[in-house]
């Protein structure tokens, strides 16, 4: 069973994602705040990270960044959930060192395919 880490401060967002990825099969690590999501990447080593970006405490670009330049934890795949749609936000999220970049609302269908494809990637490498 795949164990997911949800980054997210919204409640409601994180209640809705959190039952969904559980239902897929997954096993759901949640976090509130950007600090606490970062200390749990670390300490949990999940198979994937969700990762919004406007988080208090620190934000999810940092987090990323952190998360990425850490030799321990930047194999985890990333994908920033945002609603910064714009193209450079996009850009941006890929300077970071996400490995994916969904906005909200979030679409599961869409969420949920390219998390199945960052795992499978995952395993075969």
């Amino acid at each position: 069973m795949p164990k997911i880490l949800l980054v997210e401060d919204n409640e409601m967002n994180r209640d809705m994602l959190s039952r969904r990825l559980e239902r897929k099969g997954h096993r759901v690590v949640v976090a509130q705040d950007g600090r606490q999501g970062y200390l749990l990447a670390r300490s949990e080593r999940p198979d994937l990270i969700l990762m919004d970006l406007s988080l208090p405490v620190m934000d999810g670009w940092e987090v990323t960044r952190l998360l990425k330049g850490n030799g321990s934890t930047r194999h985890i795949p990333i994908i920033v959930l945002t609603a910064h749609a714009l193209v450079s936000d996009r850009e941006k999220a890929f300077e970071a060192g996400c490995d994916d970049y969904d906005t909200k609302p979030v679409e599961f269908g869409r969420l949920s395919e390219k998390i199945e494809n960052l795992l499978v990637a995952r395993k075969l490498s």
